[in-house]
């Protein structure tokens, strides 16, 4: 039975490893079904099924990754990494065992920076800041070229009322990964609330650039822009949004050009109106 076991375990290792490998380039409809496949032969298993959960999770299957990462968790998995992914992934629907596999990844691998900051951004997202920031920056004390981390960490700052650590940390981010071009157009939004304005508008304008299909980040580029005199950049902005656009966005969209066009405020609108509820419903759907 102990070799049979060995011998199963080898074969996992070998999937996982493919499977890793397909991720890393981007290939993950075939690590989804090299993993199907092997869960189909093998039977469930922890660590084949909470890869397939990252897989269809990259895959934008949300559903079925859920239901992947609940069967992951139902086998009591003790392996950190397992019980941090999987974790994470039954948290994105407020699953109440999230909470458990998440803290124990992180009370039995304490030196393993993904658990801690798996922990850390489960507990940013239920308003625990203190015990947040304590998880992740222990997790960029561990990892401290990791940009998610230093992402999360961030962003913990911000929600936790640090916007200058918040910006300073997001800003470290970035110099990670500096492609990154929804960061970066949460890092602008900080900035502006933060009334460094011309810093913001120049953030955001790159960042829209980067993210032409982002309606809203798009608004704001056009608000920052204009309120800094960009008069081309905020229109060109305004056109992209509307490029992007559905029904649902018009209305957001005719008031941003009412605003350029009558000269008003845009930045004003924008710190004071705009960015407080809208920073915070970024920094909660990443965090």
């Amino acid at each position: 039975m102990a070799e049979e076991n060995d011998v199963r375990a080898g074969e996992e290792e070998a999937v996982v490893a493919e499977a890793q490998t397909l991720g890393e380039e981007e290939r993950w409809d075939e690590a989804h079904s090299l993993l199907a496949g092997a869960l189909e032969e093998h039977g469930d298993s922890a660590v084949l099924l909470c890869w397939a959960g990252i897989a269809a999770q990259r895959l934008g299957n949300d559903g079925e990754a859920y239901d992947f990462f609940r069967r992951a968790l139902a086998l009591q998995p003790e392996d950190p990494f397992v019980l941090a992914a999987s974790g994470s992934g039954v948290a994105l629907f407020d699953d109440p065992d999230a909470e458990g596999a998440l803290r124990m990844a992180a009370l039995t691998a304490p030196d393993f920076p993904f658990a801690r900051a798996a922990y850390g951004a489960y507990l940013a997202r239920e308003g625990l800041f203190a015990e947040a920031v304590t998880e992740l920056e222990a997790a960029r004390g561990l990892a401290p070229e990791d940009a998610d981390v230093q992402a999360d960490l961030g962003m913990t700052y911000l929600l936790a009322g640090r916007p200058e650590d918040g910006l300073g940390t997001l800003e470290e981010a970035l110099a990670l990964r500096p492609d990154d071009g929804w960061l970066r157009g949460l890092y602008g939004l900080a900035l502006v609330e933060a009334r460094r304005t011309e810093e913001g508008a120049e953030q955001l304008h790159r960042a829209a650039a980067e993210r032409v299909e982002d309606v809203e980040l798009q608004l704001l580029c056009a608000l920052a822009s204009a309120g800094e005199g960009w008069a081309d950049e905020a229109w060109n902005a305004v056109a992209r949004a509307e490029a992007a656009a559905d029904s649902s966005d018009r209305e957001m969209i005719e008031e941003v050009e009412e605003a350029i066009e009558e000269g008003d405020d845009a930045i004003a609108i924008l710190r004071d109106d705009l960015a407080p509820s809208l920073l915070r419903e970024r920094l909660l759907q990443r965090a």
